[in-house]
């Protein structure tokens, strides 16, 4: 994508998606001119637009729109909220792209039909169904957007200023990362830059007061403002752990410590057999002994382990002290960073003792993954098949695809996965945050993972590769229960195998394994609950006949005998 002129904001997104709101009070914050192309063509034209769609048809306006944009990209210093369509054409997609920054205000359709449902100015709404006629625009427009976005902003959030402020707050970190690059581009070759111009994109977990930005993009830890606009207080302190620190502490500790915070750094042993009562209590000595108070904002810099960790002892630490998640796992970055969950092991069960609770932000930086061992990415790969296999089947076929990128590190099917995932999981938790019925099912494939985690040893297997078997688990489960097919469930083993994921698991005797199934926070009135396919991409919670559950741990371990 070409670096965008910084004096014009183009705003692209489906009908109601907010363009004109949102850009409005954007260019009010901005001190430029707003312009809707829209408003400019019915201006022209003395028409609406609905009677031009009548009249002309809709050819006849996407010429005038076509004239419009290229009319307005001309200008300089103003926000323009486009068509809808705008980016159909495509010469006014390089104008947008080349002229201005191009940000994508992405919606969901629900979000769009309550906002549209009596506007009877959408000529392309006025059918008998309207969520399937805005569901085919997605299908078709969604790529477009994206392939000329510089950023991209979900809009699931209610509160226009935040989404403002958190659009200004990109829009800096974009031009610091510009003015990064040039700088590089001084100094070393510039074909080695063009890969780094990859789009930043911003979700919103929409919780109300407690909403939050899950920022994702490569480059994020080296924008000094990144992290710093998140804490409030006088003091930080960094979470990580003797893995991460060498590669990333100082990097994050430095800006913190330029904008005058004191900060306090916490290095924990690494590894799941670590997530317990003893790293707990070590952060909360360090808390006290550097005397942090209720202003103190907690930094979870590392993977699943140190989110989950760093997370309690914010939510315990002074009854409750903000903290932020860096993800620097696959595995962090798509799943347990994001949704508020947090806790630590017991010896009996895993992630039994931790509570609910929301970080002020999320900064997923995808480059921290080039240090990543590949067994910790094919872990990660597990939660990105899991909200495939259980939400989104076409996103599962998607990954079916894409497999051999991902497993490359190819960076756009890398950036694309984790958004897709960070959608995917922020969506269900905004509709069940404390996991009250609909949250269960991103526990696909966990049931049997945790006894697998439990049962060898926490530490034995990465937490992913325990998921990964576990799902190929529960589809075998799900078949011998006739929820999905024989060719769905070989599709899921053969994605698991292909991530470079166990398909095998250990033999730990069936009465333990059962044993260890019991001990499960899905579990009511003692009947162990499952979370299944039915059919593959959606989910369904059940308990099962002992009989099914034995057949499938006797073929889940005596395949590996056979072999």
């Amino acid at each position: 994508m070409p670096e965008a002129y910084s004096n014009n904001i183009f705003l692209v997104g489906l009908m109601g998606s907010g363009k004109t709101t949102i850009g409005r009070l954007l260019a009010r914050r901005l001190g430029k001119r707003f312009v809707d192309s829209d408003h400019a063509i019915e201006a022209r034209t003395g028409a609406s637009i609905p009677w031009i769609f009548e009249i002309e048809g809709e050819g006849s306006f996407r010429r005038r729109e076509a004239e419009m944009i290229r009319e307005l990209t001309a200008q300089d210093g103003i926000v323009l909220a486009t068509g809808g369509g705008a980016i159909l054409d495509p010469a006014s997609r390089a104008l947008l792209a080349e002229r201005g920054t191009v940000v994508y205000l992405r919606a969901s359709i629900g979000s769009i039909l309550q906002r549209t449902a009596h506007d009877k100015n959408r000529p392309l709404l006025q059918t008998a169904d309207p969520r399937r006629k805005l569901e085919q625009l997605l299908a078709q427009r969604e790529p477009l957007y994206r392939e000329i976005a510089h950023l991209v902003i979900d809009t699931g959030r209610p509160n226009v200023q935040s989404m403002v402020q958190t659009i200004l707050e990109q829009l800096d970190a974009l031009e610091a990362g510009r003015a990064r690059r040039a700088k590089a581009a001084s100094m070393t070759h510039p074909e080695h830059n063009a890969a780094q111009l990859a789009s930043q994109l911003v979700l919103n977990v929409d919780l109300g007061d407690r909403s939050y930005p899950i920022s994702i993009g490569p480059g994020l830890l080296a924008d000094p403002a990144a992290l710093v606009r998140h804490v409030g207080g006088n003091k930080a302190a960094i979470v990580t752990n003797t893995t991460v620190a060498p590669l990333y502490l100082e990097g994050v500790a430095a800006p913190l410590r330029a904008a005058g915070k004191e900060v306090v750094e916490i290095v924990l042993p690494d590894g799941e057999e670590h997530k317990g009562w003893g790293s707990l209590m070590a952060i909360f000595d360090a808390l006290l002994a550097n005397k942090c108070d209720r202003k103190t904002t907690l930094v979870a810099l590392g993977g699943g382990v140190i989110g989950d960790l760093t997370g309690f002892a914010a939510a315990s630490y002074m009854r409750g002290v903000p903290f932020v998640q860096i993800p620097t796992t696959l595995l962090a970055q798509v799943d347990s960073s994001v949704g508020g969950k947090t806790g630590i092991n017991h010896p009996l069960g895993k992630n039994m003792i931790g509570a609910f609770y929301q970080p002020r932000a999320v900064l997923a930086d995808t480059a921290t993954l080039d240090t990543l061992p590949p067994r910790e990415l094919a872990a990660g790969l597990a939660e990105v098949i899991k909200h495939g296999a259980i939400l989104d089947g076409e996103f599962f076929d998607w990954i079916e695809a894409n497999i051999a990128r991902l497993v490359a590190r190819e960076p756009d099917a890398l950036a694309y996965a984790i958004a897709r995932s960070c959608e995917i999981k922020a969506d269900v938790v905004r509709k069940d945050e404390r996991e009250g019925g609909l949250r269960a099912v991103l526990n696909f494939g966990h049931t049997f993972g945790h006894a697998i985690e439990a049962g060898l040893g926490y530490g034995a297997w990465l937490h992913g590769e325990a998921v990964g078997c576990g799902m190929v688990m529960a589809a075998d489960l799900s078949r011998r229960l006739g929820l999905i097919d024989d060719a769905s469930c070989a599709r899921l083993r053969a994605l698991v195998a292909a991530a470079g994921l166990p398909v095998v698991a250990p033999d730990l005797g069936q009465a333990r394994w059962i044993e260890l199934m019991e001990v499960d926070k899905k579990n009511e009135g003692g009947a162990i609950k499952f979370i299944l396919l039915k059919p593959l991409g959606s989910p369904s919670i059940a308990s099962v006949p002992q009989d099914l559950l034995q057949a499938t741990l006797a073929a889940g371990i005596v395949q590996d005998e056979q072999r």
